[in-house]
């Protein structure tokens, strides 16, 4: 059934582009990598990893497995409308119904026969220890090998030495079930790729900062999440620079997307993956736009091809929902200020540390930076809880209060003002 949708999926796109490749939006070359890795991942042929989020998937691309981390897999079921059966098995087989539903959908799916069997996994300490123990519950279902990649909390030197280090052995790790040494050349070439597609979302990023903003709330919806999937690859590098090309037509035209940009939003780390109406009512019935979601940032440098151990391990170190909630607060903070926002949504995905265990202490300091903050109790992938009459309430009041004290300036201009600031980091 997956592998059906994914096969479609690519189909229609590639027709698109084969009879007006100009009209094909940048969100669809991104989607087409997103469907080709689905096809990949479902057609039982070649090397499959089931992963973290966190693992070198650069890396992992130049030694030719098929990569994804396990919870690209509950969120296109909640999409696709197919969740709710994986849902229950997991919660059938004891696996508590408060507990985040990204794993209790891929514990579910795989049960159910509904998840391609990997060659190995390779699971991560970070970005949560839900999602370590879901992949070390997967190597026991699946009866293969899996390799722990303890990802320090902070970047010091011997933190990156010690990560560095894993990396290497995670590399003999895949050789050994691959039969495939690494190949410099081939891993040279991939880390060129990577940052090549860093220059692309350097572009990218600054100028979805503009006011108004070429990005629509859509444009980049699970885009900084999911795009390091195709790190060091040719699709990678094509979907940055369809979004590059994009924003930059739209920002050159003046008016940024062409829409009417009243209220500019940070969105805070999980969009909402099922079919709803609130993000809609966003833009229809207030002219409220998501202009930065949390991780659709910059966060690392450009990697060494020479020596590419030490900054592949920084750059999983400073993936945002690493380290301290401070730190997270801080960086959601400067966000906020560079890209102008009038405010934050936070969806605090249930049984999600970092959803709902650190609402309080982001929502204190976006406050004190004068960025008001509403935080939505919801399960971001489980439609079964989700109270639309109680939300929407709620999201229309806070967007109430926004317009009321945003300065009308502001609130009219059309132009589409570059921002000047710094590079993001």
């Amino acid at each position: 059934m997956m592998q059906a949708y994914f096969q479609n999926l690519v189909d229609e796109i590639e027709a698109a582009r084969q009879t007006a490749p100009e009209r094909v939006a940048a969100r669809k070359i991104f989607a087409l990598e997103v469907a080709r890795l689905g096809t990949r991942l479902y057609s039982g042929a070649g090397q499959v990893a089931w992963c973290g989020v966190t693992a070198p998937f650069d890396l992992l691309n130049a030694m030719g497995v098929t990569s994804c981390f396990v919870e690209f897999v509950g969120a296109m079921l909640a999409s696709t409308g197919l969740i709710g059966e994986q849902l229950q098995a997991a919660e059938q087989a004891g696996y508590a119904a408060d507990t985040c539903g990204y794993h209790r959908a891929v514990i579910g799916a795989a049960l159910q026969g509904f998840m391609p069997v990997p060659d190995f996994l390779i699971a991560t300490t970070s970005p949560c220890s839900g999602g370590l123990a879901t992949i070390e519950n997967l190597a026991r279902l699946f009866k293969k090998d899996l390799f722990v990649l303890q990802i320090p909390q902070e970047d010091t030197p011997a933190a990156v030495n010690y990560l560095a280090g894993q990396l290497r052995r995670m590399v003999e790790f895949v050789a050994r079930h691959t039969g495939r040494a690494l190949d410099d050349e081939k891993l040279e070439q991939s880390l060129a790729a990577t940052n090549r597609t860093r220059e692309s979302l350097l572009e990218v990023y600054r100028l979805a900062r503009s006011v108004p903003s070429p990005a629509s709330s859509n444009d980049l919806r699970n885009f900084g999440i999911v795009l390091p999937l195709f790190l060091g690859t040719a699709g990678g590098e094509a979907a940055a620079r369809a979004y590059r090309d994009e924003f930059t037509a739209r920002c050159q035209a003046g008016n940024g997307g062409g829409r009417a940009e009243k209220i500019r939003l940070l969105w805070i780390q999980n969009r909402v993956q099922f079919h709803n109406p609130l993000e809609a009512l966003l833009a229809k019935e207030y002219g409220a736009t998501v202009v930065i979601d949390e991780l659709n940032n910059l966060y690392w440098e450009p990697i060494d091809p020479r020596d590419p151990y030490p900054g592949l391990a920084r750059r999983a170190i400073h993936m945002p929902l690493n380290g301290t909630v401070d730190h997270r607060a801080a960086l959601l903070t400067e966000l906020a200020l560079e890209y102008r926002v009038d405010g934050a949504i936070n969806p605090c995905h249930w049984g999600c540390r970092q959803g709902t265990g650190a609402r309080g202490l982001i929502a204190d300091r976006l406050r004190e930076s004068g960025v008001p903050v509403l935080n939505l109790e919801v399960d971001c992938v489980d439609p079964r809880n989700f109270p639309e009459g109680q939300l929407r309430t709620r999201l229309e009041a806070f967007l109430e209060l926004i317009a009321n004290r945003r300065p009308a300036e502001t609130a009219t201009d059309t132009r589409c003002r570059k921002i000047i600031a710094d590079s993001p980091k």
